[in-house]
């Protein structure tokens, strides 16, 4: 299993980033995927998540109508779209999911939001 987040960088508050997970040696369309992030000093939170079909998706409530998280099942990767960023978003984005009982993640990346 791999997971490779990308996409992180560092942008101005209001700014927005697209963050990519490509994901290989698993069947990627059946899995429900999940974004989390984790601040310095910080437990790891949910950021969103969307099922296997990409029919169902759910968000924390401080990312509803700011952050998108979707999928391409033919290009193994999911995706999340960062609106109207914020400094308290500031956090390493890693992907991941949950398998037979598992939880697998990627190595993360860095989003930065500060002026």
């Amino acid at each position: 299993v791999q997971l490779v987040e990308s996409g992180g960088g560092l942008v101005q508050p209001g700014g927005s980033l697209r963050l990519s997970c490509a994901a290989s040696g698993f069947t990627f369309s059946s899995y429900t995927m999940s974004w989390y992030r984790q601040a310095p000093g910080k437990e790891r939170d949910l950021v969103a998540r969307i099922t296997s079909a990409g029919d169902s998706t759910n968000y924390a409530d401080s990312m509803k109508g700011r952050f998108t998280i979707s999928r391409d099942n033919a290009k193994n990767t999911v995706y999340l779209q960062m609106n109207s960023l914020k400094p308290e978003d500031t956090a390493v984005y890693y992907c991941g999911f949950v398998r037979w009982g598992i939880n697998y993640w990627g190595k993360g990346t860095l989003v930065t939001v500060s002026s």
